[in-house]
């Protein structure tokens, strides 16, 4: 078998992490790819190396002495060095990137420095081959990743490689700039390369043993989901859930391969296993539920709206032409709403609504703010009656009025619009319904 296996921040953050990281990999002899983040924060005062590269590279780009600032991180990086008793030596990689932040080589680069270093340093403890990604996973000019010609190379490169480090979080555009994913592509990076070497299993490693059925700052000790589909993940990401990065599936999907998400301090428990389909029945109707704040609703009513041809289209013309994303469109006969980021509305909600008036001719446009989005996530909700029912029966107990409702028509998910104000509350009472009440 083959298996490649990513370590997040948290489980690279010392040189104690770094044995266990060591300790597991050398447990399996399937662990033959390792794709390592930056050192994350050893305790909860601690900065993440990233973070620090940021701020140095700020203090470069704004013409500021950043030695003292970079001094500290090249700090963090012999710490581990030391604790690991290794003979290594990162001076070389510290005097190219002083000359790469006096010139100004971009904050993509001074990022990529942090999963960078880390690489060469768990190659050189595990004794295994290191691979630059910048030679081997590519962005074009408008820095899109190139997922076939990144395949390709890939695969070439490592076919006759047993064992390598490939640092995660960056590649390179093909003039050679450094080009980064967005934070938490080290996941992605995983997949990437799970991908190119037609991986059996990709591991991703992280400080939790799982996905959680709920955010565990709003659940006390959530349920660990032990099977959920490629597809109910990326739905629970995509509205918040954050053990993996949501663009990570896209590259293992396309091949079928299995992810399995575990813990570092606890190796030996199961964690949660992702994969395209399974007959697998769900211990509840839910898989999960993930919610974000910070939206708003523009309520826009006119009578006949339904035997108006092209009033959706005309409507959505001005969002696009604005540059908005909408998240939901829940509509009536003489209603449409449209769910869009607060944030990115705020600054063009008045051309929003005078193109809206100028090309659709509504009778009235009313805005709602401060809203929240709940996905209520679950294959098992295909089979299971009542399931709306359930939820509206579960928020009217705690006197939560409900804002907007959607369900796409797979039945796999239910989105539910609430006040900000009630959004923790209403988190609560859907897990008590459908797991609590379960137990």
């Amino acid at each position: 078998m083959k298996k490649v296996v990513k370590f997040g921040g948290s489980s690279l953050a010392s040189a104690s992490q770094f044995q266990k990281v060591g300790d597991i990999i050398h447990a399996d002899e399937d662990r033959r790819y390792v794709v390592p983040s930056a050192p994350g924060k050893r305790n909860s005062k601690d900065t993440k190396v990233t973070d620090m590269l940021y701020a140095t590279y700020a203090y470069a780009e704004a013409g500021n002495d950043f030695t003292k600032a970079l001094a500290q991180i090249e700090a963090r990086y012999q710490e581990i060095i030391d604790g690991l008793g290794l003979n290594l030596s990162l001076k070389k990689e510290f005097a190219a990137i002083t000359e790469n932040f006096k010139k100004k080589a971009g904050s993509d680069y001074a990022a990529s420095r942090g999963e960078y270093l880390n690489g060469i340093i768990m190659a050189d403890y595990l004794g295994y081959e290191f691979i630059n990604p910048a030679e081997v996973i590519f962005f074009d000019e408008e820095g899109n990743f190139m997922a076939d010609k990144t395949n390709e190379v890939l695969g070439a490169r490592l076919e006759n490689v047993e064992r390598a480090v490939i640092p995660g979080f960056f590649g390179a555009k093909e003039d050679g700039t450094i080009k980064t994913f967005s934070r938490g592509g080290s996941d992605i990076t995983g997949s990437i390369v799970a991908r190119a070497i037609k991986a059996d299993i990709y591991e991703n490693w992280t400080d939790v043993s799982g996905c959680l059925i709920a955010d565990p700052r709003i659940i006390k000790n959530p349920k660990t989901i032990s099977t959920i589909t490629y597809r109910e993940l990326r739905e629970l990401s995509y509205m918040g859930a954050s053990v993996l990065h949501e663009d990570a599936i896209f590259p293992v999907r396309r091949a079928g391969i299995p992810i399995n998400i575990k813990n570092t301090n606890a190796p030996k428990d199961a964690g949660t296993w992702i994969v395209e389909s399974t007959c697998q029945k769900p211990p509840y109707i839910i898989t999960g539920i993930a919610g974000k704040k910070n939206f708003c609703a523009i309520n826009i009513e006119k009578a006949m709206m339904n035997s108006e041809i092209g009033f959706g289209r005309k409507v959505l013309q001005v969002f696009e032409e604005n540059g908005i994303s909408f998240e939901h469109m829940p509509s009536g006969i003489d209603t449409m709403t449209i769910i869009v980021h607060q944030s990115e509305f705020e600054e063009k909600e008045q051309q929003v609504l005078a193109g809206i008036h100028k090309l659709a001719e509504p009778d009235s446009i009313e805005m709602e703010a401060d809203l929240a989005l709940i996905a209520v996530v679950g294959r098992g909700m295909r089979q299971a009656k009542g399931t709306a029912g359930r939820i509206f029966a579960a928020l009217a107990h705690s006197n939560i009025n409900i804002k907007m409702i959607d369900q796409g028509s797979s039945e796999l998910n239910i989105i539910i619009g609430v006040k900000e104000s009630d959004f923790e509350t209403a988190i609560q009472e859907i897990y008590t319904i459908f797991v609590d009440t379960v137990d």
